[in-house]
């Protein structure tokens, strides 16, 4: 007789719970009108959420950067002196919320006395929220998020990072380029890392595909007073722009 097989089935597989199913499920193509709707109502509803618990942190400066590097690296150092010089300006530091520039940026902010903000995404390696937050915010979709990060800023300093920072250079890049947003400064830094692109971004000038002027809108550095004052003299001349006074409004945190 045939001995009765010990072997376990096979665990069914698993989505990473992480990310949720509806996700993946809605990136999959069209569904039904039921699910389109409750998915709008989702988004809606975060973007409310959002809006309620940023309302009065503005106006920021957003950081950009890799989520990547640790204290030991020269960029998180950067982006901890940026923080605390976006500080002595008055203004809101505005990061991605989570590990390595974003950290760094919001712990020069913190502490330098500033106010320090942030807009996380849930994903399932990299980033659990940084510390050094006075206000944050967890994001379910990529996109919501990246209109909050525009959203209650006036300037733009892109850290070395990867293909998440490109997603928010270009886009921000577009978004002014194109006057959907204020010409408000962007500011590459880093030489060693972002010349290549800027050598790319010269060979679409060539080609035609964007103006000479659009090359403009970029300042290249790797100088921390070369960047700040290029954001300082650039938001003064343009927009007169001051800190706000925070109130409450309609329950809204302060």
């Amino acid at each position: 007789m045939a001995e009765a097989s010990t072997k376990k089935p096979a665990p069914s597989k698993k989505v990473d719970p992480i990310i949720p199913p509806k996700e993946h499920v809605y990136l999959e193509g069209p569904k039904s009108r039921g699910y389109e709707f409750r998915f709008a109502w989702r988004v809606f509803w975060e973007l409310i959420n959002a809006f309620r618990t940023l309302h009065f942190v503005g106006p920021c400066i957003t950081v950009f950067g890799s989520a990547r590097f640790s204290e030991d690296n020269k960029w998180y150092q950067c982006a901890r002196e940026f923080g605390k010089r976006i500080s002595g300006i008055g203004f809101t530091t505005m990061t991605g919320g989570g590990p390595g520039i974003m950290e760094a940026a919001n712990r020069g902010a913190h502490e330098a006395g500033g106010m320090s903000v942030g807009c996380n995404i849930r994903l399932p390696f990299e980033q659990a929220h940084n510390p050094y937050m006075h206000k944050w915010m967890t994001f379910e979709y990529f996109f919501t998020r990246k209109t909050i990060l525009v959203k209650y800023s006036y300037a733009f300093i892109i850290m070395p990072g990867g293909f998440g920072t490109m997603d928010e250079f270009f886009e921000t890049l577009t978004l002014v380029q194109t006057k959907t947003i204020h010409g408000f400064p962007i500011v590459l830094f880093g030489k060693e890392f972002y010349e290549p692109l800027m050598d790319v971004m010269h060979m679409m000038a060539e080609k035609k595909t964007i103006s000479e002027e659009d090359l403009k809108l970029v300042l290249l550095t790797d100088d921390v007073n070369e960047a700040m004052d290029h954001i300082y003299k650039y938001i003064q001349a343009n927009y007169k722009v001051k800190p706000r006074n925070r109130k409450w409004w309609l329950l809204e945190q302060r």
